[in-house]
């Protein structure tokens, strides 16, 4: 099928149909929703080549992955990311192009895409507290939107971001509420933006309830299942340990529960764990009773959402005026990782 048997099938003219299907704003969301829905029927496909030559446009989306021994991208959430994202850009009739870079080459990398006209806008992953990656795809002028923040640039730019420093508080404070007191924060890496905000909302609820916040139960690092272990039994043979455990990850919170059960505990009776809970579609933390408490919100639901509104942004010219954001809050799901304080027995 093409695009003019699909319009005369709708009624509507070739042009509209276009609109519609490229996310366009003159065209209402109720026209919008009808044709994607018709095109998905009726398996209509784009003719991309042709596209790419009457709009002047790449009609491609990249996403830069440095790749290191030591990297926050390297892990399945990313992959969850561009499961999401496909989906938006397979509705609007766009490529997804992913470009694996050693870490030293990330920049160069950008400038490539954008002199050589590769993609028509970027998806730029996990941003560090000052990040200068914002600061130069608005000097080469290439559409972008931040899946997260960066809380040391001042300039404008688009996100799309999880609320992390209310998610950690509230995750901290239903801990509190348990009657925990020893309460250790397995974080992410220091420089990244969310780690930074994830802490700050932990202290908070801490400092809220009279608690002094005891460096030696914060850990940064890559969140693997081997930190998650190593981290908490390192914590749990020491002076003091933790009562409970509030985990940016649920990966290294699945090491933190090994830990936990090397040492003849149980989790959810003898030490508390609350973990920031992706909702991996292939990684659940489900059920009735989840395994975990957690706080949760979809990675996958992120990169639909974050690559519809660099879509949105490309169709309008390229994002000048006021930059776009939006800020997700993350769900408290009460699971079986989680009781009321006991004492430890000696």
């Amino acid at each position: 099928m093409n695009l003019k048997e699909l319009s005369r099938r709708l009624g509507l003219s070739p042009t509209t149909v276009s609109r519609a299907l490229n996310g366009y704003p003159e065209v209402s969301e109720r026209t919008r929703r009808r044709v994607r829905e018709a095109a998905a029927a009726w398996n209509y496909r784009p003719n991309t080549r042709a596209k790419s030559l009457a709009t002047g446009r790449s009609l491609a989306i990249g996403h830069v992955l440095p790749v290191s021994t030591k990297h926050e991208l390297v892990n399945p959430i990313f992959a969850d990311f561009l499961a999401g994202a496909s989906e938006a850009y397979a509705t609007a009739g766009y490529d997804l192009f992913l470009s694996i870079v050693p870490d030293q080459d990330e920049e160069r990398a950008y400038r490539d895409l954008a002199r050589r006209g590769t993609v028509d806008g970027v998806i730029l992953h996990g941003p560090s507290v000052s990040d200068s990656r914002i600061g130069l795809l608005n000097t080469l002028g290439l559409p972008c939107v931040v899946h997260g923040r960066s809380s040391g640039i001042d300039e404008g730019y688009n996100w799309l971001d999880v609320n992390n420093r209310r998610a950690f508080f509230r995750a901290a404070a239903f801990l509190l509420d348990l009657g925990h007191r020893r309460v250790a924060l397995l974080n992410g890496g220091e420089a990244m933006d969310f780690a930074t905000r994830r802490r700050s909302g932990y202290e908070q609820a801490l400092q809220e309830r009279g608690i002094p916040v005891d460096p030696a139960l914060i850990a940064h690092d890559e969140m693997t299942e081997t930190y998650g272990h190593a981290t908490a039994g390192r914590l749990l043979d020491g002076p003091g340990p933790p009562t409970a455990f509030l985990v940016s990850s649920l990966i290294p919170a699945i090491g933190a529960r090994r830990a936990i059960e090397e040492r003849g505990l149980r989790m959810g009776r003898d030490v508390s764990v609350v973990t920031f809970d992706d909702d991996l579609s292939y990684f659940r933390n489900a059920g009735d009773a989840p395994p975990f408490t957690a706080v949760r919100s979809s990675v996958r639901a992120a990169g639909l959402m974050a690559a519809k509104m660099l879509l949105e942004i490309i169709a309008q010219g390229g994002g000048a005026g006021v930059p776009r954001s939006r800020l997700l809050e993350a769900e408290l799901v009460v699971g079986q990782s989680t009781g009321p304080f006991r004492p430890p027995v000696r």
